[in-house]
């Protein structure tokens, strides 16, 4: 039974894949349908999956076939459940479902409906494959193949130039922290002499502290990558420039949770190198408050929901990084619900807009688009952490870890709270509220049919009641590692996390619903000067980046061109083809074809030999 269920999991989104890849030119009609079918299989028995390991404590390892076998080095295609693996594969199968169930109409009218499908079916069978893994070469198949499959659905519409030029970038930038990830592999293989995850574990402990302190932070380079955290969370603003649907797959159920998966399924080691875990922790704060505020000041409601995503990523790195692995993981498939329908949510509208992103140009859509604006509501709320839903749970003990593990890293995430509900009800209030600010756009706006209505009921449902699961999901991972704290909180944080994002949605509310903040504040020179530096990115992308990564490589690789390829590159090839004239020069200079020249040379050799048995 096991067997069939990993083998449908894993498998019916390839077969979609294939079918919609080859054939789609006889099935485009119905592309979409067979897509989402193959994705209904999955989830089903994700589900039956789920159940059965959670009840059962089940650790279940499969070896289909050895791959590999390169002298010491075994990679065997095989899969390991367990809980965490169960988890996220419920996950992942489940929400993806419900986007493709809403892509069906979303791209309904795309000329390309048959290839959107198809690349949307490989996407979810390679972070399926990510997390089936039983050895972290396999994870690493996955891994690639979900970044092949975000260049090609983030370009989807290649004949936009910024569309190839995003997925470019996040491609280009996800090669940086790929490279991380894989020196880390090899610095496993070198040190454990095995990349099979339950070899490795077994005998970490058995590793010198700096040798894993060196394999989490190569590992932690990769997860920045795809997950976008700092520095190389850049690509995934732009990543807007896809299908709004593919937005919601990468934000919610694929790409940027591999990171946080990677970290919590290489527990063993973390919890073994508090040095490379602190360092995991501090990038999570540090990424969630730098992507907060960049989101209060933008103006397109993708990026903002964008920005959003990099900063709960943020928290997510906070749970795992101080040692709650089970509260990271927790927020991760909270967060897969409720940031799955913002994202939803902001497709309807733009769909009922004409394709417009401009927050500044919506308004009153509460009037046309109830559905809409009522889903939208709950995942604004569970995003904000508001209680009960689902935000508030999770989020919650990841502060709470915090305050019991490092001061400074929980006032950075505490401070995030208020941040997040201030920027997402500042979208809420302007696009929903307020007065039309277009009244063509207005004019034109409509609710979204059936197809894309349910999925975002049956999200929105799911962001309010999945954070009530917080006692069993602790008790199903208590397995994992995890760092034992011998106190309690000493200050009521979920009282005062209520308070910031409350506080957050009643300013939002007074200064973008009401407008009764005076416009003489906006016009204060400091307000006026920190608003220009957030709308700059903090000056990131044009200035810093420019500065110190691009200048620098740019710097480094003209001194490496100009030493290393021209001089000793260039510099053999051209000193063997040198000795190579030179000798052939000498060569022929004997070929003069005297025979009194040969005969000379004869002698001299035949001298020289007898002198040589001589002397032996």
């Amino acid at each position: 039974m096991m067997d069939t269920l990993i083998i449908l999991i894993l498998f019916a989104p390839l077969l979609g894949f294939l079918i919609n890849g080859i054939f789609g030119k006889f099935v485009f009609k119905y592309a979409g349908w067979i897509a989402t079918f193959m994705l209904f299989i999955s989830a089903t028995c994700s589900i039956f999956l789920l159940t059965y390991t959670l009840n059962n404590n089940v650790v279940y390892e499969k070896i289909f076939y050895s791959w590999m076998i390169v002298d010491k080095l075994k990679v065997d295609f095989g899969i390991l459940i367990d809980n965490l693996s169960a988890i996220m594969t419920f996950v992942v199968s489940f929400v993806s479902f419900w986007i493709h169930f809403y892509s069906v109409e979303y791209m309904r009218k795309d000329e390309s409906y048959a290839r959107y499908f198809a690349y949307l079916n490989f996407f979810v069978f390679a972070m399926l494959l990510l997390v089936l893994a039983n050895n972290y070469v396999l994870m690493f198949v996955g891994w690639e193949g979900v970044g092949l499959a975000s260049y090609l659905l983030i370009g989807f519409w290649f004949k936009k130039q910024s569309a190839t030029d995003a997925g470019n970038k996040a491609f280009i930038v996800n090669r940086i922290g790929d490279a991380g990830f894989l020196l880390g592999i090899f610095t496993i293989f070198a040190f454990f002499q095995s990349v099979n995850y339950l070899e490795v574990f077994k005998n970490a402990h058995l590793i010198d502290k700096s040798i894993l302190f060196l394999i989490g932070i190569l590992l932690f380079i990769g997860a920045t990558g795809k997950s976008a955290q700092f520095p190389l969370y850049t690509w995934l603003p732009d990543a807007m420039e896809g299908p709004t649907p593919v937005s919601a797959l990468i934000h919610a159920a694929t790409m940027v949770t591999a990171g946080v998966y990677m970290v919590a399924r290489s527990s063993p080691i973390y919890i073994l190198s508090p040095e490379a875990s602190f360092i995991v922790a501090f990038i999570g704060a540090f990424s969630a408050i730098l992507a907060a505020t960049m989101a209060l000041v933008n103006n397109d409601i993708k990026r903002i929901i964008a920005y959003s995503t990099i900063s709960q990523i943020g928290y997510m790195f906070v749970g795992v990084g101080v040692g709650a692995y089970w509260a990271g993981i927790f927020h991760l498939y909270t967060h897969a619900f409720f940031k799955a329908l913002l994202f939803l949510g902001a497709g309807s509208v733009m769909h009922a807009l004409k394709d417009n992103l401009d927050i500044r140009l919506m308004g009153g859509l509460s009037r046309k688009m109830k559905i809409t604006w009522l889903t939208f509501l709950i995942g604004s709320l569970a995003l904000s952490g508001i209680f009960p839903f689902a935000g508030f749970f999770s989020k919650d003990k990841i502060i709470e870890y915090a305050y019991l593990s490092n001061e400074v890293i929980f006032y950075l995430v505490l401070f995030g709270v208020f941040l997040t509900s201030f920027y997402i009800f500042r979208l809420f209030f302007l696009v929903f509220h307020t007065k039309p600010r277009d009244e063509k756009l207005y004019e034109h706006a409509h609710e979204s049919n059936w197809i894309m209505t349910v999925p975002m009921i049956v999200l929105a449902f799911l962001s309010i009641v999945s954070g009530f699961a917080y006692a069993s999901f602790e008790n199903s991972l208590k397995y994992l590692p995890h760092v034992l704290f011998d106190k309690h909180p000493h200050i009521p944080i979920p009282i005062i996390t209520q308070a910031l994002a409350v506080f957050g949605i009643i300013l939002a509310y007074l200064m973008y619903e009401k407008q009764i903040i005076p416009k003489a504040i906006g016009e204060f020179l400091p307000i006026k000067l920190i608003y220009k530096i957030l709308y700059a990115r903090w000056g990131i992308l044009s200035d810093w980046y420019e500065l110190f990564i691009l200048r620098f490589l740019r710097w480094f690789s003209d001194i490496i061109y100009k030493f290393f390829d021209i001089s000793i590159i260039d510099g053999i090839v051209r000193l063997f083809a040198f000795l190579s004239l030179a000798i052939g020069n000498g060569f022929r200079l004997l070929q003069d074809g005297k025979f009194s020249t040969y005969a000379i040379l004869i002698i001299l050799i035949f001298t020289f030999i007898l002198y040589l048995l001589i002397l032996s």
